[in-house]
C-alpha cells in the first residue's frame, strides 16, 4: 500500500479498534488462523455476498471535511420567515460547545442504568418541569420525536383510553382546519390503520357528539391567529371527549397555557429553544397531560425516587420500555426519544430563565406587532387581529413580493396566490425588519417604522394573556453567567458514564465510535440553518446527501429504493409495515392482516404491527434460539389466506446467523406474505450479506446503531427503510413531520460510509464479529453462553446466562449489572431477549485492551460469586448486592461491611487508574412509582430532607 492509499484509508484504522498485532492475538485465543476463517465459520456460505460493495473509495478525514464543506455550499442560507413549526434560533455558545458538540453528552446511552445517568436524568427532569410549567399541565414526558407524531400520539392515546380495540364505539377525531399541514398529514397516516375517522373542520362551527373521542386544535394556529378555545374545549368535554392542543413554548410565556384553558394534552416542538432547524431535525417534541393520563402517556417519564442510602435519586418511571413489556398490547411503539435535543432545550431555559424567555418572547411579539402596523400603514391587509409571532398578509398577487423577497435572500410562506405568511423569531433584528418591509415596497428606497419599546402588546388579547408564574424552581433562576452555566453542565456530565469513559457493550444497541469528523459539520450554518420547507433550489446540498446516502444504503442492503423519513427505529418498523399493507391493498388483498412475529423479537415489533392495523401471531423458538421452522410452517399454512408477512431480525436476536433463514423467507413468500427484517443487527451484515440476499422485502436501518449516529443519551435516532422494487411505489410519505425526518444527522451516516469506503464497511462488520467471538472465548469457561452456532461461534453479540447464580448464590442479573458500575462499565443489555441474562455486543471500535478490561471485570465478578457460593461472602451483604458503591459510602466513617473498602471501590488495579464514581447508590424504583414526582421538587422538599 503506497502513502496515498495509507492516507485515504486512515479512517478505517481510527474507527476499528484492534491493530494487526491485537488481531493476531485475538484470533489465536478464538482458535482460528485468520479473520477470513472466522467469518467462514460464522456466516452461512449460502447468504454471503459474492461481490464487493459498489461504494465510493474511502476518503481521509481531511479530504472528507473539504468535500462536505463544498457540498454544504450548494445550500443557500436565506433568512427564513416560513414558520410552520420551524424557526431560526440562537443556540447559546455554552450549550453548543458543552452539550451539542460534547461526546460526554452525545455518546451516552438511554438512562436505563440510573445510577450512572443522574446527570442527564436531572437535565431531562428540568425539561419535563419546563414543559409542565409552560403548558400548565402536571405531567410531561422526556420528549417525543417531532410535533406531528406527538399530535398523533395524543390522538391514539385518547382513542385507546375510550375505545376497546375489538369494540370501537367512538371512532371520530376532530381536527381544526388551521392545524399545520404536516401535522394533518401525519394524523392521516396514523389514523387509517386503526380505523380512526378524522373529521376536519372549523372549530367554531363544529358540533361534536358522543361518537367523537377527541379533538385537536393549534395555539397559535397555522396562520398565526391566537384563538380562545375555552368554549370548544367545554363542548368536547360535555360529550365525554378529550382535547389536545399543539402549541409553542415561547408563545406560552405570554399566552394563557393550555392547561388553564382546559386542554387534556399539550404538545409541540421545543426546537426554537436553542436547537438548530437542521432541515427538519432532530428536534425534541414535548408532550404534557392531565394527571388522569399519567399511566397512558407515551414515551419516557423521568421520576424522583430514593437510593439504597435514602438519598434523592432519579430514574425512568412507570412505563419504562412499556412496549417491550406489553408487546402487542402496547398502545405506542415509542423507543427512541430526542434526549440530546431535549437536554439542549432544557439548558436553554435554565440559561435564560423565566425573565429571559419572556423578554425574548416580548421582543419577537413587539417586532411582529411593529411589522403588522407598518404593513397596515402601507395599505396591506393583516388578516388576523390577534397573533404572537406570525402574521398573514393579503395581497393581490404574491409573485412580485416573492421576487423582491428572494432578491434579498428572504423566504416567506406562501399559502396561495393572495396570502403571505411571515413568522419572526429571536434572530430577527431591526435591520432584518427593514428588509422584510422592503419586500412589500420597491425594495430600493428606505422605509420608515418606529419600534415603541414600551408599547403594550395589544395584539395578544387580555383574555388570553398569561398571569400565572412559571419556571420558579431555583435551577431556572441560578445560572445566568456563562461560568455558572458551564460548571452546571459539567457537574451533570460528570455524573454520567458515556463512551468517553469506557465501552458500552449493549447487545442490539451497537454503541460504536461516533467520530469527531462525522460530527463537526453539523454545527455549520449551511447545514444547521436550513428550513425543511425551503424551496428545493435552496437545498441542493441536502438533496445531494439524501440521494447519495439512499443509493449507498440500497447497495449495502441489496434493495432498490429507500425512504429516509422515519426518525427512529420504531418509526422505521411502522413505515415498513405500512408499505407491506399498502402493497397488499394494491393487489386487492386488504384482508391480509396477520403478521407472524418470533417470540424472540424486539418488543417494538409487535407494538408496531398492531399500530399498523395488523394482528400478531407468535412463532415459537427452538432451544438453540432459532426460529421453530415447523411451527412457522404450520402457522403460515393456517393463516395463508390472511397472511401479511413476518418480522424477523437477522442475525437473530439471540446473536446467531440462522442457517434456515432462506427457508423461513421462502415459506412466507409461498403463502403470499412479505418479509420484514428488523435492522437492529445490521452491524453483522454490512459487506458480508444483506437483507435482499436472504429474501427480505423491506428492512429498516438503525442509523444510530450500524451507521454511527450517536445515541445522545436516549435519542436522536433515525430508522430509514429500504425496499425491493415491487414495494417502492408504496413507501409512505408522511410518517414524520419533515420530508427527510431528522435530516441533519444523515450527514453522520454519509460521513461514516464515505470515510470507510467499501472495504472499510466490510471490515467494520468483520471486526464486530471478531471482537464478540474473542470476548465469548474469554468468558465461556466461567459463564454459560447461550446460543452459538454449530461451530461454537456467535455473530456480533452473544448472551451470557446468569440464571444459575440465583439458586446457588442468590445473585441475579441486576446485581451483576450494578456491580459492573464499580468496575467503571455500563452493563450490557439486561434480561433481553432472555430474562436473567446479559447480552454483550462490543462493536468493532473497541481495541483488545478495552475488551480485556471488560472481560477481566466480569471474571472478577464471577470470582466474587464463587466467594458467596462457598460462604466466604454473605449471601445478602456482599459487593454485588450492595452495588454500586458511591464515593460517599466508601469514604464514610461508618463502614461496617464484611468486605473491604478496596474490594468495594477498587476491585482491580486498572480501576484505580481511572475511577468512575456512581453518583447514587442502587435506586429504589418501587418507591418512585408509588410516590410519583416527575417535575423538579419545590425547594421546601430539600429543606425537609435536611
Amino acid at each position: 500500500m503506497n502513502f496515498l492509499e495509507i492516507q485515504a484509508t486512515e479512517f478505517q484504522r481510527r474507527h476499528i479498534g484492534p491493530d494487526e498485532n491485537q488481531t493476531a492475538e485475538m484470533l489465536r485465543t478464538i482458535g482460528v488462523k485468520s479473520l477470513n476463517e472466522l467469518i467462514n465459520k460464522t456466516v452461512p456460505s449460502d447468504i454471503r455476498m459474492r461481490h464487493e460493495l459498489n461504494l465510493p473509495p474511502a476518503m481521509s478525514e481531511n479530504e472528507y471535511l473539504q468535500h462536505i464543506k463544498e457540498v454544504s455550499l450548494q445550500n443557500k442560507v436565506y433568512k427564513n420567515y416560513i414558520g410552520q413549526g420551524y424557526y431560526d434560533t440562537l443556540t447559546p455558545g455554552v450549550i453548543l460547545r458543552n452539550i451539542f458538540e460534547n461526546p460526554g453528552w452525545y455518546t451516552q446511552y438511554t438512562p436505563y442504568q440510573a445510577e450512572i445517568a443522574q446527570g442527564r436524568l436531572e437535565s431531562l427532569l428540568n425539561f419535563q418541569t419546563m414543559v409542565s410549567d409552560l403548558t400548565g399541565l402536571p405531567i410531561a414526558n422526556a420528549s417525543l420525536l417531532d410535533e406531528g407524531t406527538a399530535a398523533a400520539e395524543a390522538m391514539t392515546m385518547f382513542f385507546h383510553f375510550l375505545n376497546k380495540v375489538d369494540h370501537i364505539t367512538r371512532p371520530k377525531f376532530f381536527v381544526d382546519n388551521e392545524t399545520f399541514p404536516q401535522t394533518k398529514e401525519v394524523l392521516i397516516t396514523r389514523a387509517a390503520p386503526l380505523d380512526i375517522q378524522l373529521v376536519f373542520g372549523d372549530y367554531q362551527a363544529a358540533r361534536l357528539d358522543n361518537t367523537y373521542f377527541g379533538a385537536l386544535v393549534q395555539y397559535p394556529n397555522n396562520k398565526g391567529a391566537v384563538e380562545d378555545y375555552r368554549g370548544f374545549i367545554q363542548q368536547v368535554h360535555e360529550v365525554g371527549g378529550f382535547v389536545a392542543m399543539t402549541t409553542d413554548l415561547l408563545a406560552l410565556t405570554l399566552l394563557t397555557p393550555p392547561g388553564e384553558l382546559g386542554a387534556d394534552v399539550a404538545c409541540g416542538s421545543a426546537q426554537r429553544f436553542g436547537v438548530p432547524m437542521g432541515y427538519g431535525g432532530p428536534h425534541a417534541a414535548f408532550f404534557a397531560v392531565q394527571d388522569e393520563f399519567k399511566r397512558n402517556i407515551p414515551g419516557r417519564i423521568i421520576g424522583v425516587s430514593i437510593d439504597a442510602q435514602g438519598n434523592r435519586a432519579l430514574r425512568m418511571a412507570l412505563q419504562t420500555r412499556e412496549q417491550h413489556i406489553k408487546r402487542e398490547k402496547a398502545t405506542s411503539n415509542i423507543c427512541t426519544a430526542q434526549a440530546l435535543l431535549a437536554n439542549m432545550a432544557a439548558m436553554y431555559a435554565v440559561f435564560h430563565g423565566p425573565d429571559g424567555l419572556t423578554n425574548i418572547a416580548k421582543r419577537v411579539a413587539l417586532l411582529t406587532q411593529t411589522l403588522a402596523e407598518a404593513l397596515d400603514n402601507l395599505g396591506f391587509k393583516v388578516v388576523h387581529k390577534h397573533f404572537f409571532d406570525t402574521i398573514l398578509v393579503q395581497v393581490d398577487d404574491i409573485r412580485p413580493f416573492r421576487e423582491k423577497a428572494e432578491r434579498q435572500r428572504i423566504n416567506f410562506r406562501y399559502f396561495d396566490n393572495k396570502h403571505i405568511g411571515i413568522s419572526l423569531d429571536e434572530t430577527t433584528t431591526t435591520s432584518a425588519l427593514f428588509d422584510v418591509i422592503n419586500s412589500f415596497v420597491n425594495d430600493i428606497d428606505p422605509v420608515y417604522f418606529e419600534i415603541q419599546h414600551e408599547a403594550s402588546l395589544y395584539h395578544i388579547p387580555s383574555t388570553l394573556t398569561r398571569t400565572s408564574e412559571f419556571l420558579t424552581h431555583p435551577v431556572f433562576n441560578s445560572h445566568r453567567s456563562e461560568t455558572q452555566m458551564m460548571r452546571y453542565i459539567k457537574m451533570l456530565e460528570n455524573k454520567d458514564l458515556s463512551l468517553n469513559h469506557s465501552m458500552i457493550s449493549l447487545g442490539s444497541c451497537t454503541m460504536k465510535l461516533n467520530a469527531a469528523s462525522e460530527m463537526i459539520p453539523l454545527s455549520w450554518n449551511h447545514w444547521s440553518k436550513m428550513h425543511p420547507f425551503a424551496p428545493l433550489e435552496q437545498v441542493q446540498g441536502y438533496q445531494a446527501i439524501v440521494n447519495d446516502l439512499s443509493e449507498y444504503l440500497c447497495e449495502i442492503t441489496a434493495f432498490d429504493a429507500c425512504s429516509l423519513q422515519p426518525n427512529s427505529g420504531a418509526q422505521g418498523e411502522y413505515a415498513g409495515l405500512l408499505t407491506i399493507k399498502a402493497y397488499h391493498e394494491s393487489k386487492g388483498e386488504s384482508h391480509r392482516n396477520i403478521m407472524l412475529i418470533p417470540i424472540s423479537a424486539h418488543g417494538t415489533n409487535p407494538a408496531s404491527a398492531v399500530m399498523a392495523g395488523m394482528k400478531v401471531v407468535v412463532v415459537k423458538a427452538l432451544e438453540n434460539g432459532y426460529i421453530d421452522v415447523a411451527d412457522l410452517k404450520a402457522k403460515a399454512a393456517q393463516h395463508a389466506a390472511n397472511l401479511s408477512g413476518i418480522m424477523i431480525t437477522y442475525p437473530s436476536t439471540y446473536g446467531v446467523y440462522e442457517e434456515t433463514v432462506k427457508e423461513i423467507t421462502d415459506i412466507v413468500h409461498q403463502h403470499g406474505g412479505q418479509v420484514y427484517m428488523d435492522g437492529a443487527n445490521m452491524n453483522a451484515q454490512s459487506g458480508l450479506t444483506a437483507p435482499g440476499l436472504i429474501g427480505a422485502d423491506v428492512c429498516h436501518l438503525n442509523l444510530h446503531k450500524t451507521f454511527a449516529i450517536p445515541h445522545g443519551g436516549g435519542g436522536p435516532g433515525m430508522g430509514p427503510i429500504c425496499v425491493k422494487s415491487h414495494l417502492a411505489q408504496h413507501l409512505p410519505k408522511h410518517v414524520s413531520s419533515a420530508p427527510y425526518g431528522s435530516a441533519s444527522i444523515l450527514l453522520i451516516s454519509y460521513a461514516y460510509i464515505r470515510m470507510l469506503g467499501a472495504d472499510g464497511v466490510r471490515k467494520a462488520t468483520e471486526y464486530a464479529i471478531l471482537n464478540a467471538n474473542y470476548m465469548l472465548s474469554r468468558l465461556k469457561g466461567a459463564f454459560d453462553i447461550l446460543y452459538t452456532n454449530h461451530n461454537g461461534e456467535c455473530a456480533h453479540e452473544f448472551i451470557v446466562d446468569l440464571r444459575p447464580f440465583k439458586k446457588r448464590a442468590d445473585i441475579e442479573a441486576v446485581d451483576v449489572a450494578k456491580r459492573l458500575m464499580d468496575y467503571g462499565f455500563h452493563a450490557p443489555t439486561m434480561s433481553f431477549p432472555v430474562p436473567g441474562t446479559i447480552m454483550i455486543e462490543p462493536t468493532e471500535s473497541e481495541d483488545k485492551e478495552e475488551l480485556d478490561r471488560f472481560c477481566d471485570a466480569l471474571l472478577s465478578i464471577r470470582r466474587e460469586i464463587d466467594l458467596i457460593e462457598n460462604g466466604s461472602l454473605d449471601r445478602k451483604d456482599n459487593p454485588l448486592k450492595n452495588a454500586p458503591h458511591t464515593q460517599q459510602v466508601v469514604c464514610s466513617d461508618d463502614w461496617k461491611k464484611p468486605y473491604s473498602r478496596e474490594m468495594a471501590a477498587f476491585p482491580l488495579d486498572y480501576v484505580k487508574l481511572n475511577k468512575f464514581w456512581p453518583s447514587v447508590a442502587r435506586v429504589n424504583d418501587t418507591y418512585g412509582d408509588r410516590n410519583l414526582q416527575c417535575t423538579c421538587e419545590p425547594v421546601s422538599s430539600y429543606a425537609e430532607e435536611s
